[in-house]
C-alpha cells in the first residue's frame, strides 16, 4: 500500500509567493508535472499530499525556493528543473547549488547550477588532474576558469596558466598577416572574454603583464614546469596524443591542472585525438578525475540544450 503523508508548509512573510510559483505559475506546474503529489497554494503556504517520499522530496525543493527568494534571488523555471533533477538522482539537496558559490564578481555568484556541475567542481577540488568532456555550453572552461580565478585569490596558487592547441583552418599561420601573437589571438580570445567576465579588464591586464595570469598557445607550454599554478587546457579535444602527453607532463608541485574539450568536434586534420585517448590510458589512476557532462548540463539558451540532445540522438543512429 502507498505511504500518503500531508504537510504544510508556511512562506517567512518577506517571501513573495507570486515569485516562488512563477510567472503565470509556470513553476508550480512544473513542480505538479513533476511529482506525484497534490499541490496547494493558500496565501503563503504551502500544502503538500500524496505520497510521502514525494511530499519529502517536494518540502525539500519549496524549502530551498523559499530561501532563494528570501535571498533576493528570483527562480526560474530553468533553475527548478535542475533542482528537481537532483532530487531525483537522490545525491544532493537542492540548496547544494545554491550554497557552493565558486566566485563573486560585480554582485554576482557564480556556481554549479546542475548535478554534473556538480560533480565536475567537487572533482576540481579532490583531484590534481581533471577531465571535464562535453558538449558546449555545459560550462566546461567558465567553471574551470571561476576555479582558477578563486584559487589565486585565495593564494591557494601562485598564478594561473590558460591554454589551448591551435588547430589551423584552411589557411597556414605563416601566411596570414601580423606577429605571432597577432595570428593566434583569435584561437585564444575566447579564454581572454571567460577572464574577463571574472576579473576588472585593468585588474586581470595587470596580471597578464606582471605574469601572474598567462594565456598561449599549447606549442608555448613544451620544455617548460608549472609549479605552483593552476593550468587550464581548453578545446583538448584537438590535441594530438604527443601534445596530451607533454601537457599533463608540464605538471609542477603545488599545481593543478583541469583539461576540457568536446569530443564531437574534433578539428584535426588526420590522426587520433589526444583527448579521446587519454581515457584508456590514465582513467582509474588515483588523483585523477573523468567527469562527462551532457545536454542536461548545458546552461545556454534553452534551445542549445534541445540542438544537443538532437545531435546525440543522430550520433546513437549512425
Amino acid at each position: 500500500m502507498t505511504d500518503l503523508t500531508q504537510t504544510t508548509l508556511t512562506a517567512p512573510s518577506s517571501v513573495d509567493m507570486a515569485l516562488v510559483v512563477g510567472e503565470a505559475d509556470e513553476i508550480l506546474h512544473q513542480m505538479e508535472e513533476a511529482f506525484d503529489a497534490r499541490i496547494t497554494v493558500r496565501g503563503n503556504e504551502v500544502t503538500l499530499a500524496g505520497d510521502a517520499i514525494e511530499v519529502q522530496q517536494l518540502t525539500a525543493l519549496i524549502t530551498d525556493l523559499f530561501r532563494t527568494v528570501e535571498g533576493g534571488e528570483v527562480p526560474d523555471a530553468a533553475s527548478v528543473r535542475h533542482a528537481i533533477e537532483l532530487l531525483r538522482r537522490a545525491e544532493f539537496a537542492p540548496s547544494a547549488l545554491r550554497d557552493d558559490v565558486l566566485l563573486s564578481y560585480r554582485g554576482r555568484a557564480i556556481r554549479p547550477k546542475t548535478a554534473g556541475q556538480k560533480h565536475y567542481v567537487d572533482a576540481i577540488r579532490d583531484h590534481t588532474v581533471t577531465f571535464a568532456i562535453g558538449p558546449a555550453g555545459t560550462g566546461k572552461t567558465y567553471l574551470a576558469m571561476a576555479m582558477a580565478v578563486a584559487a589565486l585569490k585565495r593564494k591557494e596558487v601562485g598564478r594561473i596558466v590558460l591554454s589551448r592547441p591551435i588547430v589551423e583552418a584552411g589557411e597556414n599561420l605563416g601566411f596570414l598577416p601580423g606577429t605571432l601573437f597577432e595570428k593566434v589571438d583569435p584561437y585564444i580570445r575566447p579564454l581572454y572574454d571567460a577572464l574577463y567576465s571574472m576579473f576588472d579588464m585593468e585588474k586581470a591586464a595587470s596580471l597578464i603583464e606582471a605574469g601572474v595570469i598567462e594565456i598561449a598557445p599549447l606549442a608555448f607550454m613544451r620544455g617548460r614546469t608549472l609549479n605552483d599554478a593552476f593550468i587550464i587546457l581548453d578545446e583538448a579535444q584537438n590535441t594530438t596524443p604527443e601534445q596530451m602527453k607533454m601537457a599533463l607532463t608540464r605538471l609542477g608541485d603545488g599545481s593543478k591542472i583541469v583539461v576540457t574539450g568536446d569530443v564531437s568536434q574534433i578539428d584535426l586534420p588526420r590522426g587520433e585525438s589526444g583527448l579521446v585517448q587519454v581515457r584508456s590510458v590514465l582513467e582509474g589512476i588515483d588523483d585523477i578525475a573523468f567527469c562527462d557532462l551532457n545536454g542536461k548540463d548545458v546552461v545556454r539558451h534553452s534551445l542549445v540544450a534541445t540542438i544537443v540532445a538532437a545531435y546525440e540522438r543522430a550520433a546513437r543512429k549512425a
